[in-house]
């Protein structure tokens, strides 16, 4: 699994710091709301030539862990 998350880079200097797939200016975001849109997996790569499945996946991975955070209640 950490290879996938390999994919995903951060450059302060590229796309305003946000997260990013193997450094283009695809961002993690972006492939995000193209699956919230509707779009399957085909779709998308043939939307966006320059991807490959296992960005997909990256991306997909990269959102499941960013939202994994305990929540406190008091």
């Amino acid at each position: 699994m950490s290879a996938l998350l390999e994919r995903i880079t951060v450059n302060p200097k590229q796309c305003g710091g946000r997260p990013c797939i193997r450094g283009m200016r695809i961002r993690v975001s972006d492939v995000l709301d193209l699956f919230a849109a509707g779009l399957d997996s085909e779709e998308i790569l043939a939307e966006m030539p320059d991807l490959e499945k296992d960005d997909l996946k990256a991306a997909l991975s990269y959102a499941a862990r960013s939202v994994d955070h305990v929540v406190l209640t008091v």
